[in-house]
């Protein structure tokens, strides 16, 4: 049971570094020197989602290695994506105000029979 705690964290993990990877500027962070960095709000503003690229994946992968250990790899790696696409959808409706349609909620609730389908038979 621990191991498909550790493959949800990782897929929450997972969608914290897709957005923080959308929330990247690369123009801004070439440009920026350490001294913003510290002086200016905006100098950490353009770092935080470098922060966050790092931290998030690097928790991924440790939870997904971990969640791994006992589910076989096929079935972590299908889990842990549906999970993380469904997380995304979720944000992207919830938060950013994107628009979902009744086939969208149908086929994402179908993922979701899906993933508890794995956690039943395997």
């Amino acid at each position: 049971m621990r191991a498909w705690i550790y493959l949800i964290i990782a897929s929450v993990f997972e969608v914290a570094w897709i957005y923080s990877v959308k929330f990247m500027d690369f123009r801004k962070l070439i440009k920026l020197s350490l001294p913003e960095v510290f002086t200016q709000k905006t100098g950490f503003y353009v770092l935080l989602p470098v922060l966050g690229y790092v931290v998030f994946g690097v928790g991924n992968i440790i939870l997904f290695s971990k969640a791994m250990k006992t589910i076989p790899a096929g079935i972590a790696y299908a889990t842990w994506m549906s999970v993380a696409l469904v997380f995304v959808k979720i944000t992207d409706v919830t938060i950013f105000k994107e628009p979902i349609t009744l086939q969208q909620t149908f086929f994402i609730l179908l993922i979701l029979i899906g993933v508890v389908g794995l956690k039943i038979f395997a």
